[in-house]
């Protein structure tokens, strides 16, 4: 499997920001911040983001703000 977004992983997994923000018990802005590489998700969130894309930690591409 190739590197994907967050993004990416929540629209192939058929998710809005909402939804997945309700599953990580996060707000939307948290999940778009995440998305947009503005913030980090802490470990905890990154495993929880894992187990719901169902990926390893190596096939996410984390944006960093100083790439856009």
């Amino acid at each position: 499997m190739q590197k994907m977004t967050l993004k990416a992983l929540r629209v192939n997994a058929g998710l809005t920001q909402k939804e997945v923000a309700e599953k990580l018990k996060k707000s939307n802005k948290t999940i778009g911040n995440w998305e947009n590489g503005i913030s980090f998700p802490e470990p905890a969130d990154i495993d929880a983001l894992c187990d719901l894309y169902n990926v390893s930690y190596d096939n996410i591409n984390f944006l960093h703000s100083d790439s856009l």
